[in-house]
């Protein structure tokens, strides 16, 4: 039962931080500027709706499993790992898809840790599901080093 108490936990944790990421993709996409304000809006909106997609699945299987997902602004801003950052006009678009990496980084740790987690739960589906998760996020994140001239793993 423990288990299943820390799977629930760990997937209102990420309902909660896909709430506050998908939000601040969001405003990315609104603000970008710059020569390559076509290509990044573009990216940004692509991004957002993958991340929407799994912030439905991941609290729809929170319920699946018995838990309650949170679903207010407030629970989301409280317990997001990724942490909101009001726009104040400076960001420009390279710190923008800096700071979207940064983020897809703290997300990708969770989801690995959940993937251990819910081994050892013996939840083969949220698993998966985690799985999934994480090999798209490993991906965005080389994606995006790769626009920004550097290698999958560097800073």
């Amino acid at each position: 039962m423990k288990k299943q108490t820390e799977v629930q936990e760990l997937l209102n944790e990420l309902v909660a931080t896909y709430g506050v990421f998908n939000i601040k993709l969001y405003q990315h996409h609104f603000y970008v500027k710059g020569a390559h304000f076509f290509t990044l809006h573009e990216e940004f909106e692509e991004l957002y709706s993958g991340v929407t997609e799994q912030f439905d699945e991941l609290a729809e299987r929170l319920i699946a499993v018995g838990g309650k997902p949170y679903a207010t602004l407030g629970e989301f801003l409280e317990h997001s790992l990724v942490k909101e950052t009001p726009y104040d006009g400076k960001e420009t678009a390279e710190e923008m898809v800096v700071s979207t990496v940064t983020d897809y980084r703290i997300i990708g740790d969770k989801l690995a840790k959940g993937i251990v987690l819910t081994g050892e739960a013996g939840d083969d589906a949220t698993q998966d599901l985690l799985i999934g998760y994480k090999t798209g996020v490993d991906k965005t994140v080389w994606m995006l080093q790769a626009y920004l001239g550097k290698d999958p793993l560097d800073a």
